[in-house]
């Protein structure tokens, strides 16, 4: 017991910690209380309207609050999160990135920073992320079944993740614009400059979506398709194609492929069974998924019909990029 309390005493003063949230509530609250004895913390709030930065103070943690007249990105919250802690304790080590909506399990960092110690070349570890209760709505289900990604050398993490501060500062951190996919990104770069992202069978952190209506879940999944045409528009020219095959998935099965329909049918309404391509579609996305039983017809389902919300994404991409360089041609 007193080897274990050194180890984490160690490990305290190696990491840092940076939370991001906005009205959050409770679940902020309890994703504090996961932390805030294991690691030096910041707290960054954006614009909350229910006492949030107030009551992260009171709970004696780190507050920075985000100039919100400029546009909210997590990445940028991030970087003042991190710009921070660096201020403060120049000797931290490591970085752990946590949502104001997730918990962190009690032995991940000793776990985390062990592994960090042991293999050099890696700039981030993650673990296994669990929905806290995937029971309560499909979407929370919809959201376990995400979370459930390929263990060991993998090219990305998500928002809640271990990283070596050296190869946070070699890349320059997140990168600001980016509304939705700052992780992988900063993966990419990562990559790029020769270093490796972990993910191992640890149980890392407990999320909760509270996600019960289907608008949440479009808006959600037209975020991720916003994030794909910015991630190839950005990195669609390197070796590996960052985020085109996606892109152009969307493309064809939420816009081209219903439009060619579309077309078709105004000639004759025969044409409308080319629609069954879906189904057909769904069928072998859900042979890929034998471990969900019967479940799996339903989450095939749902990765179809997300193509459609993340079309819309996909435009308003487009759209803000043609206005952009529309009004610096003025």
């Amino acid at each position: 017991m007193e080897d274990r309390s050194v180890q984490q005493s160690s490990t305290l003063l190696r990491v840092g910690c940076v939370v991001i949230g906005k009205d959050e509530g409770e679940k902020l609250l309890n994703s504090l209380k996961s932390l805030s004895t294991y690691c030096r913390l910041v707290y960054v709030d954006s614009a909350s309207a229910d006492r949030s930065a107030e009551r992260a103070r009171a709970m004696g943690i780190n507050v920075v609050e985000l100039d919100m007249t400029q546009p909210f990105t997590a990445g940028r919250a991030r970087n003042q999160g991190v710009e921070r802690l660096l201020q403060e304790h120049q000797n931290i080590e490591f970085i752990q990135f946590l949502d104001g909506d997730c918990e962190l399990e009690k032995s991940w960092l000793t776990h985390a920073v062990n592994f960090m110690d042991l293999n050099k070349k890696h700039a981030v570890v993650c673990g296994q992320l669990k929905e806290k209760f995937p029971e309560k709505s499909i979407y929370n289900w919809l959201c376990q079944i995400e979370w459930d990604t390929p263990r060991g050398d993998v090219h990305s993490c998500g928002g809640v993740a271990l990283v070596r501060v050296d190869a946070f500062k070699d890349i320059g951190g997140f990168r600001l614009g980016l509304i939705a996919g700052e992780e992988p990104e900063m993966c990419f770069r990562l990559r790029s400059r020769g270093w490796k992202i972990k993910k191992t069978n640890q149980n890392m952190a407990y999320h909760d979506a509270e996600m019960y209506k289907f608008k949440q879940w479009f808006n959600r999944a037209s975020r991720a398709g916003y994030a794909y045409a910015e991630g190839s528009s950005l990195h669609g020219d390197s070796e590996e194609k960052y985020w085109v095959k996606d892109t152009l998935s969307i493309w064809g099965w939420g816009l081209i492929l219903p439009l060619f329909i579309s077309v078709l049918c105004q000639f004759s309404m025969v044409f409308i069974a080319l629609t069954l391509i879906y189904p057909f579609q769904c069928v072998r996305i859900a042979s890929s998924k034998k471990e969900l039983l019967a479940r799996r017809y339903l989450w095939a389902f749902f990765i179809m019909l997300g193509k459609f919300p993340q079309a819309v994404g996909l435009l308003r991409f487009y759209a803000s990029k043609y206005k952009d360089s529309h009004e610096l041609k003025r």
